[in-house]
């Protein structure tokens, strides 16, 4: 039986995971709102007796209910606590991550492959004691536990270039080529620069300036022509997803006026890219993927019109498929490869670290 290999990325928006693997090898992705509502006591079932989709994760003296039904426990009031590039090190962080491996029905795990924000990823320092933090015997709740051996985080983005590699039938291509990855989330613009799975550092970065900004200036639109203060955000993204006018006080609103304005949220994030990337002349690969895409396609077209933008299906799972596929090559590689051969693969340039 080979090594037992999962990833997690958690977002500002959703915690996407890998929660299992099918005979024929197809990846089964899941995910929730990256929100973990705090209590001093795990939560059994709500006053009409029935149980909501979620998980109490202990953390600290605390236990964290996450999991697809979080929304049912929300106070009115709830702390963005992931809006910061060292959301790694907060307790809400590591009950996501533990309820993300809760799903995936696992007792022990040897290498779990976890993504960050590409701003976050440069603190290295914090990296490694996230590593460690996660690495060993951990408390998921009703009695069970997992035991993870090894940690490796990589930026966010990466994953997507390794999957992208893979799809196309591009790996040895890609280990030869300079690629942007350019990753549209709910919170943050991130983007990376890689030579082969090498990043180059001084050209990439983020910028908050992700979905919920544009979700907020749309909201704020509403709120002005409506005299309320809307923020269902959600709905306002599902419109924007479905090409629908959503029902606001029970008629259909038009979001036409507000649009506008909003599509300069991705015009911002764009801009400040390029100050790092310029007119991507050098660059081989552009590619795109995160929940956000569809809405910053167009901003991303008008910035490299001479390049062509390789978007990846299923871009909201794009990054946690790549960090499984790189974990299970770099663990599941032939003992015989020589070292040579080891440091030039793709999965263990991915899972190195290494940075220019």
């Amino acid at each position: 039986m080979g090594a037992v290999v999962r990833a997690v990325d958690v977002g500002r928006g959703n915690t996407k995971y890998i929660a299992g693997i099918k005979t024929d090898g197809t990846l089964l992705c899941e995910m929730f709102l990256s929100q973990a509502q705090p209590s001093e006591l795990p939560r059994e079932q709500d006053a009409w007796g029935t149980r909501r989709r979620t998980i109490a994760i202990p953390v600290d003296g605390l236990y964290y209910e996450v999991g697809p039904d979080v929304h049912l426990a929300a106070d009115v009031f709830t702390a963005n606590m992931l809006q910061n590039d060292r959301y790694c090190n907060t307790p809400e962080y590591m009950a996501l991550v533990l309820g993300a491996v809760h799903h995936m029905q696992l007792a022990h795990i040897d290498l779990l492959v976890i993504g960050l924000p590409v701003a976050t990823f440069k603190l290295r320092r914090l990296v490694t004691a996230v590593e460690q933090k996660i690495k060993g015997t951990h408390s998921l709740g009703k009695g069970r536990t997992v035991t993870i051996d090894n940690v490796k985080a990589v930026a966010q983005p990466t994953g997507a270039l390794m999957h992208y590699g893979l799809t196309h039938n591009r790996l040895a291509e890609v280990r030869k080529e300079r690629s942007l990855i350019m990753d549209a989330g709910r919170r943050s613009f991130d983007w990376i620069v890689t030579y082969g799975m090498q990043q180059l550092e001084k050209r990439s970065h983020s910028v908050d300036r992700g979905m919920f900004d544009v979700l907020q200036v749309i909201a704020d639109g509403i709120s002005r022509t409506t005299s309320s203060q809307y923020r269902d955000y959600d709905v306002i993204d599902r419109a924007l997803r479905d090409g629908k006018k959503p029902v606001i006080f029970q008629a259909e609103y038009d979001m036409a006026p507000h649009l506008l304005m909003a599509t300069k949220i991705p015009e911002q994030a764009v801009a400040e890219m390029l100050r790092y990337v310029g007119d991507a002349a050098d660059i081989n690969n552009i590619i795109l993927v995160g929940g956000a895409a569809f809405f910053y396609r167009k901003a991303l077209r008008a910035a490299f019109a001479r390049h062509k933008i390789v978007e990846l299906k299923n871009p909201i799972y794009a990054n946690v498929t790549g960090f499984q596929e790189a974990g299970t090559a770099f663990l599941n590689a032939p003992a015989a490869r020589t070292c040579a051969d080891e440091a030039s693969s793709p999965s263990v340039q991915l899972l190195s670290g290494a940075r220019q």
